[in-house]
């Protein structure tokens, strides 16, 4: 008899993958949002090893979509710049402290999950407001682009800081961010320059906790053997499922992930 028993582990990880992927691709958002509260809530994985493995999942899966972008010369590089001058510096402080200060790992697992549920309500909001965003921004003159650095590299700064601590953030808040200081932007740029700015981002933060241990192998295969195929059928599907239903039901998840933790 074959010894299937490695079935069981891998099936439900992967079912994860494929429903979390699916949701990213008809939606764009909620990857990260939703895959670290489902690793820590419903498989009992640790704070640290979720937020870990899924920005490496998430780097890996945004690099597609990244390229894609920029073929099609829809991401705005010096805002891509601006927000990793902040970003960048500010997820390698943040791995460094995590690494050279002796800090209590239950501590650090509390803040975490402290994190995802201040987060999480965020993210939800954010994807509530960003169709309102982006039309907003469709309907301006598309012209000149003020840089408006310092608050651009201010919020490249929260952003690196809650996206290596929780690995959320990097999709919904982000690209609403952009879109409330970039209003003349349109909406395919916004997108575009997110994705752009969260490859490297969720790389380093990614790399950073691979080197701290806090990186599962057999998990992140796991999650890319569904999340592929998940994201592929999604991006698909994207024009037939009414985003109106989509998003207040992805919120509504969001809400419920962080009541969850919060109850934990």
């Amino acid at each position: 008899m074959i010894d299937l028993s490695w079935a069981a582990g891998l099936l439900p990880l992967a079912a994860v993958g494929f429903g979390v992927g699916l949701l990213v691709g008809l939606t764009g958002v909620g990857g990260g949002a939703l895959m670290t509260p489902l690793l820590i809530s419903t498989f009992g994985v640790s704070p640290q090893i979720a937020v870990g493995t899924d920005l490496l999942y998430a780097s890996i899966t945004k690099a597609t979509g990244s390229w894609r972008h920029h073929v099609a010369r829809h991401v705005e590089w010096p805002i891509v710049f601006r927000l990793a001058a902040g970003s960048l510096p500010a997820a390698i402080i943040l791995l460094a402290a995590i690494a050279f200060i002796p800090l209590d790992t239950q501590a650090l697992a509390r803040w975490i999950r402290l994190g995802l549920v201040v987060a999480l309500p965020i993210s939800a909001l954010a994807i509530v407001l960003y169709p309102f965003l982006t039309r907003r921004a469709r309907r301006e003159q598309d012209g000149s682009i003020p840089p408006r650095t310092l608050p651009t590299v201010l919020f490249g700064v929260a952003l690196g800081l809650l996206v290596t601590l929780t690995s959320v953030g990097a999709g919904a808040i982000g690209v609403s961010v952009l879109a409330a200081l970039f209003p003349m932007l349109p909406a395919k740029r916004l997108v575009g320059s997110d994705i752009a700015h969260a490859v490297p981002l969720t790389l380093i933060g990614g790399l950073g906790h691979l080197g701290l241990g806090n990186v599962d192998g057999g998990l992140l295969v796991a999650l890319l053997c569904g999340s592929i195929p998940g994201i592929l059928l999604g991006t698909r599907l994207a024009g037939v499922v009414p985003e109106w239903l989509l998003r207040p039901m992805l919120a509504v998840t969001l809400c419920y992930a962080a009541y969850a933790l919060f109850n934990k």
